[in-house]
């Protein structure tokens, strides 16, 4: 198969340029997994909690967040939040908000799958040995459960390293955003994005490699 069309040399002195949105893509993922995990574990929690109110709006939070496209939740974050607040929001920070948001969703469903998982035998002999409920969650139910759910959340993770993508659309100069200015300025918009899909097939290879690490170090540790 003839590959003439494609000439990489016409990315030469750009590449550096592209890669340097490495930090941005990898901040707003950082960041937005650390929020999406801590939300998505109080909604989990809340969830199999007595606390009806509290189950409603966490299962509400899900619905609406799983039911809307991200790129919406985004714009509405970035371009509506400062019609409410009079202040604009950084596209890094709107960008943070709206991935985390929008993961913790999901994340809460995995978690809360995880923690029925564990064998009630377990909480209800805590229980019978006066263990109050919020230790026994962190010490002896969640991290059960995270065993169990290790290759879902590194799945949730892996789909939001793609997903960052999106936030090109605000003007973050993330990976994407730079291999489109390049495209433009050198009219080799095909080498720029198959050059930006390396960087993400790359960062999504390291995932799938740490999770299987770490999924292989937890089973040592059975």
């Amino acid at each position: 198969m003839n590959f003439d069309f494609l000439d990489f040399g016409a990315l030469s002195g750009s590449t550096t340029f592209i890669l340097d949105g490495l930090k941005v893509t990898l901040q707003v993922v950082a960041l937005a997994g650390i929020l999406g995990f801590v939300i998505g574990t109080l909604l989990a929690l809340c969830k199999i909690g007595r606390v009806k109110i509290l189950s409603f709006l966490a299962d509400a939070y899900t619905s609406v967040f799983r039911g809307t496209p991200l790129v919406l939740q985004l714009m509405l974050i970035y371009y509506g939040l400062p019609q409410i607040t009079g202040t604009n929001i950084e596209p890094v920070t709107a960008a943070v908000l709206a991935f985390g948001l929008n993961s913790g969703a999901y994340i809460s469903e995995v978690i809360r799958a995880g923690i029925l998982a564990v064998d009630k035998g377990q909480q209800e002999a805590s229980m019978a040995l006066g263990v109050p409920y919020h230790q026994m969650m962190k010490d002896i139910i969640l991290p059960q459960a995270l065993k169990n759910i290790l290759p879902a959340l590194m799945n949730e993770y892996i789909t939001l390293t793609k997903e960052s993508a999106i936030i090109t659309v605000i003007g973050v100069m993330d990976i994407m955003r730079r291999s489109y200015m390049v495209g433009s300025t050198t009219y080799a918009y095909l080498e720029a994005f198959i050059f930006a899909g390396l960087i993400y097939y790359v960062l999504v290879m390291i995932l799938t490699l740490l999770g299987k690490v770490i999924e292989r170090r937890m089973r040592r540790n059975d």
